[in-house]
């Protein structure tokens, strides 16, 4: 349904006001007074449409504070002046610093509620977004019929104009193309009009001979309001580039939260072979649940040539990998090869190269016995009928040996990091539904702090024992396949039905799968369909402040070298859609530990209303729980008030400056001094 929106422009500069408690004369306290407190709170009136869900998706994952009204709740509250304003301590109050609202007004013609927000949007300086309208004067647009258009925007090759380079969309390359995945399913719907006096265009698109504008401002009545004419969700790619610079826009630069664009890629497996797809018993030789693979084993495993690509492919992409490694599978397999072993040696001699973890020295499964006489597998009991574990000695080796390996090989790794294998000795639903409880102890006798779990089981960080765990991705390149052709075959199997040759796991499980309409050509299929659908799913966690780490295996750098092309077109895709001062952040697990931790003390503290933050004039006041660090986003030029003097704020990120923060030596709140 079309609705029409309105915005509002920063009216008055604020005066500076110390926030020091000294005295000051009464002259000067009139003057201060008369500066208004604007709280780091965004307000959200929802209508409950996607658009609206999206851009409370982007406030919430980054960290910024929102109040959310539901337009469709009996109960909520009028948004009238008391609602929006009040005096603390003698000093007018902005409870919001920006408005967030379906369309220009969505209250009706004439509506109360719609003066109110309007009047204290001039009054105090406070931007508002119009998450989606469509194209009329209202909004400082022509109608689509002067000019313009409306209708499907699919593969639409919109770009960001000057002013939005600017502006708020300055950390983009340029060019933001909307979705086009499917030709059956219309993906976008939107409105494009030709700018009218008061507004400036941030993103338009070719329309005819001319271009027409996507995304603009429109200052009037001493008001501005970003307005939005195309519909999206929280997770296509035109809304998510865009995102940021919503935010960076309706707050002028200065909120809580922080946002970055996260990618790296752990290589599970590294010396070990992995085991091989078979093609014609359509699963995997020496898997327990294979029938018929007794005698048909065959592995995969990186060579020296491999090896070699690798450290060459980084150097030409300029991204690291993670390489977690199993010692002792690979000195077992040296063993049987002649003791002789060129990968390895390899690796080693490149090892400044890489970032590498510890993997488990055999990689052997951490958790239960298993009982694989029967399929699916169980856990083996002891004559009590309780569930046997490896031991918290036989856990503790496995981790201590790897890395004695690697220190006498050079290879510097962090010891408080560790990825079993399989993610093992970690609950594993349904036959170990809980973790195997010698677990932390081992983990805590190797100082152990961050262990990788697998988001596909658990996406949220949680504790083992003193250790917390790091969900990572997994990657759709399979473990077990070495050519494009056994990967294409492979997921034939597992997503075309049962009519097609496959295994119908799609079909009995719609609502966590889609059946192929018809298999993909084995030649074809991995190259053509499955590493643009892989590269856009891992393009999308990058693009959502999400800093968990992907994970593939040694065997895709193998044979085929099936990865290479998945990344390619990741990293590729990114430095085309990105602006320089937005680079990916390829960081350390441990790194990407300490953030989820941080950000789950954040949105606690958020949620049970323990953060004051306020800007007074060019003074930026955060005050938060004891031991809770704020995430913080500032202008350039930003400075950090110390006991004595002030200090550069943050680090520079697409734009901006930003850091996790807290109050300096005998302070109580973290204090900003804005350019």
């Amino acid at each position: 349904m079309v609705n029409k929106n309105r915005m509002n422009r920063v009216a008055a500069a604020m005066a500076a006001a110390t926030l020091m408690s000294v005295a000051v004369p009464a002259a000067s306290a009139e003057a201060a007074a008369a500066t208004p407190r604007i709280d780091l709170r965004v307000l959200v009136v929802d209508d409950g449409g996607s658009s609206v869900e999206a851009i409370t998706a982007e406030l919430r994952d980054t960290g910024v504070p929102y109040t959310r009204v539901d337009l469709g709740s009996a109960g909520r509250p009028v948004i009238n002046a008391a609602y929006l304003s009040d005096t603390v301590d003698g000093r007018p109050r902005a409870k919001f610093q920006g408005v967030v609202l379906p369309n220009e007004n969505p209250f009706g013609a004439g509506s109360a509620e719609m003066t109110a927000l309007a009047a204290y949007e001039t009054t105090y300086g406070i931007r508002q977004v119009d998450a989606y309208t469509w194209s009329h004067p209202g909004v400082g647009l022509e109608y689509t019929d002067n000019g313009g258009y409306s209708g499907t925007l699919d593969g639409t090759q919109a770009a960001v104009t000057a002013a939005g380079k600017t502006g708020p969309f300055g950390y983009l390359g340029g060019q933001v193309t909307f979705e086009d995945n499917s030709p059956l399913v219309p993906e976008s719907y939107g409105f494009m009009g030709k700018p009218r006096t008061g507004y400036t265009s941030y993103l338009d698109a070719p329309v005819g001979s001319g271009r027409a504008s996507l995304v603009g401002e429109y200052a009037h009545d001493g008001r501005s309001e970003l307005v939005v004419t195309f519909g999206y969700n929280q997770y296509q790619q035109q809304f998510r580039l865009l995102a940021r610079g919503i935010v960076e826009w309706l707050t002028q630069g200065v909120h809580l939260g922080q946002e970055r664009n996260y990618f790296a890629v752990h290589v599970d497996d590294v010396f070990a072979p992995d085991a091989r797809w078979s093609k014609e018993l359509d699963c995997t030789p020496g898997d327990y649940a294979c029938a018929g693979g007794e005698g048909q084993e065959s592995t995969i495993r990186m060579t020296a040539a491999d090896a070699q690509y690798a450290a060459q492919w980084q150097t030409s992409k300029n991204f690291k990998l993670d390489m977690l490694f199993n010692a002792g599978a690979g000195e077992e397999w040296k063993a049987e090869h002649g003791g002789v072993d060129a990968m390895t040696a390899q690796l080693v001699a490149d090892r400044a190269k890489y970032r590498w973890m510890n993997h488990t020295y055999t990689h052997p499964f951490l958790g239960c016995v298993q009982d694989t006489t029967t399929s699916p597998w169980t856990c083996k009991k002891n004559a009590q009928g309780a569930i046997q574990y490896m031991s918290r000695a036989e856990i503790s080796a496995q981790i201590r040996d790897n890395n004695n390996w690697a220190a006498a090989k050079g290879i510097t790794t962090d010891r408080t990091e560790l990825v079993t294998g399989e993610h093992s000795g970690l609950k594993t639903a349904p036959q170990q539904p809980v973790d195997n409880p010698n677990l932390a102890g081992a983990l805590a006798d190797n100082g152990v702090k961050w262990a990788g779990s697998d988001n596909s089981r658990e996406p949220a960080q949680r504790a083992v024992g003193a250790a917390l765990t790091v969900p990572r991705h997994p990657m759709n390149v399979y473990y077990n396949t070495g050519t494009n052709a056994e990967m294409a075959d492979e997921y034939n199997w597992i997503y075309t039905s049962r009519a097609d040759g496959g295994s119908g796991a799609c079909e009995d499980n719609p609502a966590t799968s889609t059946c192929l309409p018809a298999p993909l050509d084995v030649n074809t299929g991995y190259t053509d369909y499955i590493v643009p659908q892989e590269a856009r799913t891992a393009l999308r966690h990058v693009l959502a402040n999400d800093p968990r780490p992907h994970y593939v295996h040694q065997s895709n750098l193998a044979e085929d070298r099936t990865l290479y092309p998945v990344l390619n077109q990741v990293l590729d895709t990114y430095r085309m859609l990105y602006a320089p001062s937005a680079p990916i952040v390829n960081q350390t697990m441990k790194d990407t530990g300490v953030e989820m931790t941080r950000r789950a003390a954040w949105d606690k503290a958020i949620a049970n209303n323990q953060v004051t933050a306020y800007r007074i004039g060019k003074d930026v006041t955060v005050k938060a729980p004891s031991g809770v660090v704020a995430p913080i986003t500032a202008p350039n030029g930003t400075k950090k008030q110390l006991l004595l003097g002030t200090a550069d704020f943050g680090t520079a990120y697409a734009g901006t400056r930003s850091a996790w923060t807290g109050p300096e030596l005998l302070q109580s709140a973290v204090t900003l001094k804005l350019l």
